[in-house]
């Protein structure tokens, strides 16, 4: 009997995944699959021990960006060698999204099932891996600005909100950028750098983007006017992707970003470092079932 570890964060987006567990062990235990819960907290000091004490053959997260970061760095840093699922059940869920796994929970389960999984990249900042994006300046800290009440009842669009007050304290940073050896110096208002082609919940921003080339891509948003900044933020919602007139777009496997004002890091929606950061990329780093 296949034997997997379901990981839920009770909290996460409109908090209604803990009133679905009753089915979701129905779903699991009629396929003739054992299912074990797992409760996130603060910390998930136990988790490892949870996996190995139960035999669970995979790990599968519910929750958002957060809770799925928190899993991954727990399967690298423990060496535990299992794959890892995806349940969307947060506010918001970039790389679920880039895997095209919301709706389609039936048949994810059963590919779970049957072991259909792909080997992806991650990248690493010191001790720490995130699996889809690490940025920063300016907008980059509203997903920890915004109130807990107010993320719940309108979704994404409460950062939409959140960012448009944002607007009159606009201020260009400049940044140093390192990438494989070549050095650039540009005055911009924020980058990200990605895994997938999904950023805070738009889907194709960067154009380039594979979750499995061995390479993180590098999107820095240069300083522009307020519209020129309003035509990019069009482009961005529209999913069409975005033109590189006031973007400097990279791809390498190795970044050394550094910034002439104090800036903290966010790193797949949870705070990170302050920069500089030294971010590399770890090719073919985890499983996931797809």
């Amino acid at each position: 009997m296949k034997r997997l570890m379901l990981v839920y964060n009770p909290v996460s987006g409109n908090a209604s995944f803990k009133q679905r567990l009753d089915e979701m062990v129905w779903k699991f235990q009629e396929r003739g699959c054992m299912l074990y819960l797992y409760r996130t907290a603060k910390e998930l000091q136990t988790l490892p021990l949870y996996i190995r004490e139960s035999g669970a053959e995979g790990v599968i997260a519910a929750g958002g960006d957060g809770t799925v970061h928190e899993i991954v760095n727990i399967i690298m840093k423990e060496e535990l060698n299992i794959p890892m699922g995806i349940f969307s059940s947060g506010t918001s869920n970039d790389f679920a999204t880039h895997l095209g796994l919301a709706g389609r929970l039936e048949n994810y389960i059963d590919n779970i099932l049957t072991g259909r999984t792909r080997w992806i990249d991650l990248g690493r900042i010191g001790e720490e891996y995130f699996i889809n994006v690490a940025s920063a300046g300016v907008m980059t800290n509203i997903a920890h600005e915004v109130d807990v009440r107010l993320k719940n009842a309108l979704g994404k669009m409460a950062y939409y909100l959140k960012g448009i007050g944002e607007l009159p304290r606009f201020r260009s940073v400049k940044f140093i950028i390192e990438a494989d050896g070549e050095r650039y110096e540009e005055e911009g208002f924020l980058f990200v750098l990605v895994n997938s082609d999904v950023v805070a919940g738009f889907s194709n921003v960067a154009a380039k983007a594979k979750i499995d080339d061995g390479k993180l891509d590098f999107l820095l948003v240069r300083k522009c006017s307020i519209p020129d900044l309003m035509a990019l933020t069009a482009e961005i919602v529209s999913g069409r992707g975005i033109s590189e007139k006031n973007v400097l777009y990279l791809q390498a496997k190795h970044f050394r970003i550094s910034a002439d004002t104090l800036l903290q890091s966010d790193v797949d929606g949870e705070l990170g470092t302050f920069l500089p950061l030294t971010v590399e990329t770890v090719p073919r780093a985890i499983e996931v079932f797809v």
